[in-house]
Formats: C-alpha cells, structure tokens, sequence
C-alpha cells in the first residue's frame, strides 16, 4: 500500500518564531522522498507536522487526495520511525510489534500474520521471542521498522533511523532500507542531515535550510545542477570549490570570466540579465580539477594537506591569489605538503553564482 502525499503552503510557528515558511511539496505514492539539511533547518518540524505530532499553522497536508492535517495521528494512514527505538523493554520483539495492533482491537490471527509477514521482511523471525537487551542496534531498528510494517501504513516516516547506529551498521542497514523500499514499494519519507544516506536513498532529495526549501531533485540533479551556492556547498564531499571573480563579458557565445585565483577562463554560458560581477563566483567540484603533468600548461597550486582515502587521493591548496582549492587525484598520487602542481580545470563543470547565491550552469551540462 502506498499514497501520494500534498504539502500546500504550510507554515509553522511557534509564537512569533517561525520555523517553517510557506512550504509546498507533492510526494508520489510509492516515491522515497529524503529532506536533507543542516540542524535547525525545520525538517524533523515538516516531518512531525505530515504525521500528526505537530500542529500546521498555515496551509494543508492531504494524503492520497484527502486533507489530514486536521486529524489525529492514528487517522493518517501514516507510521513513523523515530531516531530512538522507544521499544518496550520488558516486551519481546513480537510483543513490541503487536502492542500497537492490540490496542485498536485488531484480531489475534491477523496481529500474527502481520508480525510474521514484517519479521520475514526484515529477517528478524528468529529473534520474535528476543527482548530489546539482548539485541543489537541494528536490531533494534528493525524492531522499531517492523512495528511499523505492521500498521500497513499509506507511508512510512523515518526520522534520522541511523544517527544511532556506527559507521559501519549504518551502511549495512542503509543497505537494507533500500531493499525493503524495493519489496514493499511503500511511499517513505526519510529525515537526515548526512548526504550519503540522502544520495543513496532518495528517489530525489527535498534540501531544506532557513525554514524554506532550497531544491527538490534526483541526487544527480542537485548534486550536478545546485540551484544555488548553499546546495554546491552542502552537498558533495569534499564541498565544491569557490572562486571570487572580478569581472564577467561575453565573448561570441562563451563567457569570458576574469578571476585572481585563475586568470581568465571562458565558460559556455550565456551573461544572465542584470548580472553584476560584484559578490559573484565561480565553483566546481574536486574531481573537475586535475593535475597535468610537469612542464604542462596551466594554473599553479601548492598543496596544504593530503588525504589518501586508497581509491582517490584529495589534496586541499591554495592558488597563487591564496584562494583555498581541492583537488581530487587518483590514489597513486604522490603529491607532498609544500609541493608545487599544476592543475587544469574542466570548465564544461563550471558553475556561475551570483551575489544572490543563485546558480548558473553550462549549456547542456
């Protein structure tokens, strides 16, 4: 079972703060949508308001064409996946999955089927007779899915899963979201503040900062298109390089941008309306930079620090102006601190971005 999900202009505030400003979002039924952002941003506020646990103050949330934010949590056809597991410890696993179902009187044989049904899902069935302490946290976060399996919500609402869990558990049961998005193609609504588990997970990403929706997009979209210099910036590791320009002038159908860091460098985009070079940059993307070889032409860099990560090797610099760059090299890279390279850049990955933080890219890119 899954449902489309429509947020029209929603607002919320808490007295004369606002922490929520005229939000609007359509979810397709069975999408697993992800809001990406930095702490404070209102996303765990969006996320509490589409399942009841928060008041809406201005505009209206419809699941499946019909309005609920007028309606008890328990009336929305929704479940959520909180960042604590909250289970019962006194309860076995089968119980805490139950518990909910038992209360609103639901048949005992149908209670089993559901809780046999979520427990074969999530590969748990061999733990249904465990107690929370005697389970991992990865464990326990199937627990806590499971209990929400067997509700048969419209959509699933997971805020922050993971947070909980360590590096390694949470790439396996990243892992494990995903396939069960596949099995049960159920609308999903994912909160987090980590990019890898928003470009992994979402159909597209929802990122959020200062009360307000900044893109919605596929990961690839935000990732190689950011609408503005804030998503350049969040998201990608390492962020994405800047560069201050001074001045900007067409010439035939490139742009011809003078900066200190570069010099001039000519870019296939067309001079936006009303630019001014003032407060404007350039950005690109580490792995958009290379090094050439020795004696070959291009801009100068010395290296600060290196990070060898085995596959890639990062080196962060500075240009002969001091603007800070990285560059991404393969990871045989013998680069040293101090050492002097040349680096050449692809400026078909070239972004614009004006004083207002709004982007501008490339032609066809």
């Amino acid at each position: 079972m899954s449902a489309s999900i429509e947020i029209t202009n929603v607002t919320k505030r808490y007295g004369a703060l606002t922490v929520l400003s005229d939000i609007s979002l359509a979810i397709s039924a069975g999408e697993f949508i992800v809001f990406l952002g930095p702490s404070g941003c209102g996303k765990s506020t969006l996320l509490r308001m589409i399942a009841g646990l928060e008041d809406v103050t201005e505009g209206t949330i419809s699941v499946d064409g019909v309005r609920v934010d007028t309606l008890p949590p328990g009336k929305r056809g929704v479940a959520m996946v909180f960042q604590s597991y909250a289970l019962y410890p006194h309860m076995t696993v089968a119980q805490n999955m139950s518990f909910g179902l038992e209360n609103i009187g639901v048949a005992k044989a149908e209670i089993e089927k559901r809780v046999r049904f979520a427990a074969d899902t999530l590969e748990i069935a061999h733990l249904l007779d465990r107690k929370p302490q005697k389970l991992s946290g990865g464990q326990r976060q199937r627990v806590a899915i499971g209990r929400a399996i067997v509700k048969e919500p419209k959509a699933f609402l997971f805020d922050e899963p993971l947070s909980n869990l360590d590096a390694a558990l949470r790439g396996r049961t990243r892992l494990e979201l995903a396939q069960l998005h596949g099995r049960l193609g159920s609308t999903m609504v994912f909160v987090t503040h980590d990019q890898v588990e928003a470009m992994t997970l979402a159909d597209r990403i929802v990122i959020m900062q200062d009360r307000r929706i900044e893109q919605i997009g596929t990961p690839m979209e935000v990732y190689r298109r950011p609408a503005t210099r804030f998503v350049a910036a969040f998201v990608g590791s390492p962020a994405m390089n800047f560069i201050p320009i001074r001045d900007a002038v067409m010439n035939g159908d490139r742009l011809s941008i003078d900066t200190a860091g570069l010099g001039t460098v000519s870019v296939p985009l067309h001079l936006p309306p009303g630019f001014s070079p003032e407060g404007a940059e350039l950005g690109i993307r580490a792995e958009d930079v290379s090094v050439a070889a020795a004696g070959a032409p291009g801009i100068a860099l010395t290296a600060e620090v290196i990070e060898r990560l085995g596959d890639r090797t990062l080196i962060y610099g500075h240009l002969e102006d001091g603007t800070k760059m990285t560059v991404e090299a393969d990871g045989r890279n013998a680069t040293r601190p101090g050492d002097r390279l040349t680096i050449v850049l692809d400026t078909s990955a070239l972004h614009l971005f004006d004083k207002t933080g709004a982007a501008h890219h490339p032609e066809g890119d």
